[in-house]
């Protein structure tokens, strides 16, 4: 199988070898390493850069949003979380969020 370093897969990529790295570090595409810690980029790796350059453009996403979908894919209390306060504020949590915070400031008021 063929593999490129991180120079050789960002001129291939269209991504520079900074946002490579970055890439790497939001978890969303990891390269393999050698022996001595250099990054292997395979044919599998080249694709979903491209089609994450893809994905960026086709919904003007930042690398940091499709970061955090991942998250949510991959930690179910969380995304548990998130559904629950989003499906609190779309049926009119906001009320309840006035009132803990009118309670919130009565009790730093009283003390």
């Amino acid at each position: 199988m063929e593999t490129f370093t991180v120079g050789q897969a960002a001129k291939k990529s269209g991504w520079s070898p900074r946002m490579l790295r970055y890439v790497e570090r939001l978890g969303l595409v990891v390269p393999g390493r050698t022996a001595s810690g250099y990054r292997l980029y395979g044919l599998g790796e080249l694709n979903q850069l491209r089609s994450l350059a893809e994905l960026r453009r086709r919904f003007g996403l930042a690398l940091d949003e499709v970061a955090f979908a991942a998250r949510l894919r991959h930690d179910p209390p969380l995304r548990a979380a998130v559904d629950g306060w989003l499906a609190g504020s779309e049926a009119g949590a906001n009320a309840a969020w006035v009132e803990w915070e009118q309670r919130k400031h009565e009790r730093l008021l009283a003390a």
